[in-house]
């Protein structure tokens, strides 16, 4: 194959990924496809879930960690009526049906008003975050209740689209680590109807959008030279990172490779920044940071992050 292995491509894949596979299947499908074994993600969805998933591939593994911590957003829908242990479709209904869960589309936006902004949210008791080392939804499943501590998130925006029936078309944008299956469960609780999640699309993680990513089936269909061409593939270079680009010079790059600090002079951008883009010509060759030497526009330039091999 000519795939990422053999020709170096490093930068992010956008996958729009199906119902029921899981996120690591994903993952694994596109080792295959890109015939490299270096691929991490920037945040799971859950098998029910469709929607982006932004791989980082080759070099582009280095950066997961400015991208795994940006805002998601999401389209779902609500039903009432019932809840159910997971807060999803999948999960086993807690108690009755309700015998009325038909809330107007009023009482439904009044409920999420209580969801926007920062505020605690408790995870629900099926999830992947741990206790003690230990899965929430392992513990769950051998019947052990675990008291787990509130997080602080923060959710930008909350809209309810439309409400017809028992079920609710809403779109989310919310912080890195929100459950949106938890904003479900507590919305119908204070409407007294209970609430569960039936679906749930991801449709941007910070910059990224679900117009742009790919299916698995359209990527094996393209010849392998096409699976790392635009819109669905940015390369290494081209990933929008929010820091400042700081040139360097010809000379300087081997040193940069080698994580030796080198003299810049310094953007009027890059002041301050706590990271720099280090470009060697239209390359991206490392993260780092700077520091001014004196007061004029020199700097000392520090590789932390190499991403030329």
């Amino acid at each position: 194959m000519t795939g990422a292995r053999q020709d170096g491509s490093s930068g992010i894949l956008l996958v729009d990924k199906p119902e029921k596979l899981t996120s690591h299947d994903v993952v694994d499908a596109a080792r295959e496809l890109l015939d490299t074994r270096r691929i991490g993600h920037t945040g799971t969805l859950d098998p029910a879930a469709t929607g982006l998933l932004v791989l980082c591939v080759a070099r582009a593994v280095r950066l997961q960690s400015f991208l795994t911590g940006v805002d998601k957003s999401y389209e779902g829908e609500m039903r009432f009526g019932i809840a159910t242990d997971t807060y999803d479709r999948d999960g086993v209904p807690v108690g009755p049906p309700h015998p009325d869960p038909s809330p107007s589309l009023d009482a439904v936006r009044a409920a999420a008003v209580a969801y926007t902004g920062e505020f605690l949210q408790t995870p629900p008791p099926f999830s992947a975050k741990k206790v003690a080392g230990k899965k929430l939804y392992e513990l769950a499943r051998r019947g052990e209740s675990v008291a787990t501590e509130p997080k602080r998130v923060r959710v930008q925006e909350l809209t309810i689209r439309d409400v017809s029936g028992d079920r609710a078309q809403f779109g989310v944008t919310c912080s890195s680590g929100t459950y949106v299956r938890s904003l479900v469960h507590d919305i119908g609780r204070d409407l007294g109807l209970g609430a569960h999640l039936v679906a749930l699309r991801r449709t941007a993680v910070g910059p990224f959008r679900i117009a742009d990513a790919a299916t698995l089936p359209a990527l094996e269909d393209l010849p392998v030279g096409e699976r790392t061409r635009p819109p669905h593939w940015i390369p290494l270079s081209s990933v929008p990172l929010p820091f400042p680009v700081v040139p360097i010079a010809p000379g300087e790059l081997a040193k940069v490779r080698h994580g030796h600090a080198i003299p810049v002079r310094l953007p009027a951008d890059a002041s301050g920044a706590a990271w720099v883009r280090l470009f060697s010509a239209d390359e991206l060759v490392a993260l780092g940071q700077v520091e001014p030497l004196g007061r004029g526009v020199l700097a000392l330039a520090r590789p932390k992050i190499v991403l030329v091999d």
